[in-house]
């Protein structure tokens, strides 16, 4: 049996990540299973893999970790190769500190591994680029939010646990200001406006559909127009939620689909504005964000301009 008490520097933490940096011999696998089949426990009761572990808490693990080690591993649980080297040099950074970063993600380049995507991710960068220092206390540099792959612009980076734990507080909560600008289909019926349309949750699993049905989630998104021509629009847009793909999803249904929006867009309207503007990606870019201090709670205020690619389409389209 192994049973032991959570410090400091684990707080925040999710329970099935601290088990697998705790004990990185054992297949990922048999830690779901553990703690599936209850022989994980937080303060004697039954643990789940996403709890957020608090100080004191006390946890039981059946079995010896020699034990646990040993126990069969699937193919699946093998360790992927290392990613391939990237060169810091290309990380765009808009502010850095001793708890956070800021960076200026282009376009194309992904957040995080996933589904086809091995290696070169902002991760990947963010930690080349901090080296020894990336890993603090057992925690290691990892981004505070998200922004879609082919989304440019402003994301956020905890260097330390208390910074992911408090930005993991402000952005469920909806506290920061996002601002990004955005070109859309057509003529918009007046200056500003409001989007107030629930969304879909983008990751129900079918077995949750099955059992309660879709789940919709409230999602508001503002915007106003910066420029405007008979063919399209430049938006500037925040959000008071942050669902997935929540500025794409929500222009397409008033009828103002993103340009380059591969997804939820026109596709005709992507040819033409490819053809005639030379747009190549999803015109959405995160252009600000506010938000309080890890530290202290003061307020910062980070921004970042549109690349260089964006202008030149817009002046294409007598925008800018």
């Amino acid at each position: 049996m192994i049973e032991y008490r959570i410090e400091a520097d684990t707080v925040g933490m999710r329970l099935d990540k601290h088990l697998r940096k705790r004990m990185p011999n054992v297949p990922v696998s048999h830690l779901f299973k553990m703690i599936r089949t209850k022989k994980v426990r937080v303060n004697g009761k039954r643990a789940q893999p996403e709890q957020l572990l608090v100080e004191g808490d006390v946890l039981t693990i059946r079995g010896t970790e020699e034990q646990l080690t040993l126990a069969e591993r699937p193919k699946s649980d093998r360790p992927p190769p290392p990613p391939p080297p990237v060169d810091p040099s290309r990380l765009v950074i808009l502010m850095e500190d001793d708890w956070l970063m800021a960076v200026d993600k282009p376009s194309g380049m992904a957040v995080h591994t996933g589904s086809g995507i091995t290696g070169g991710t902002l991760v990947d960068y963010v930690r080349a680029y901090l080296g020894p220092k990336a890993t603090r206390n057992d925690f290691t540099a990892s981004p505070a939010h998200r922004l879609d792959r082919e989304t440019s612009g402003v994301i956020l980076v905890a260097k330390r646990r208390p910074a992911m734990v408090h930005f993991t507080e402000i952005f469920t909560h909806g506290h920061p200001k996002k601002r990004y600008l955005t070109l859309v289909k057509g003529k918009m019926p007046r200056d500003s406006g409001v989007i107030d349309l629930p969304l879909a949750e983008h990751q129900q699993t079918a077995e949750s559909k099955a059992r309660r049905g879709v789940n919709m989630q409230e999602a508001v998104t503002r915007w106003k127009v910066v420029r405007q021509s008979s063919e399209a629009a430049l938006l500037s847009c925040t959000i008071e939620t942050g669902r997935t793909h929540q500025i794409r999803r929500h222009l397409v249904a008033v009828g103002h689909p993103v340009a380059g929006d591969k997804k939820y867009g026109d596709f005709a309207f992507n040819r033409d504005v490819r053809a005639r503007w030379g747009l190549k990606r999803l015109f959405l870019h995160a252009e600000r964000i506010e938000f309080p201090h890890p530290e202290d709670d003061r307020k910062v205020v980070v921004e970042t301009p549109m690349p260089s690619e964006l202008k030149d389409v817009l002046k294409r389209a007598a925008l800018l």
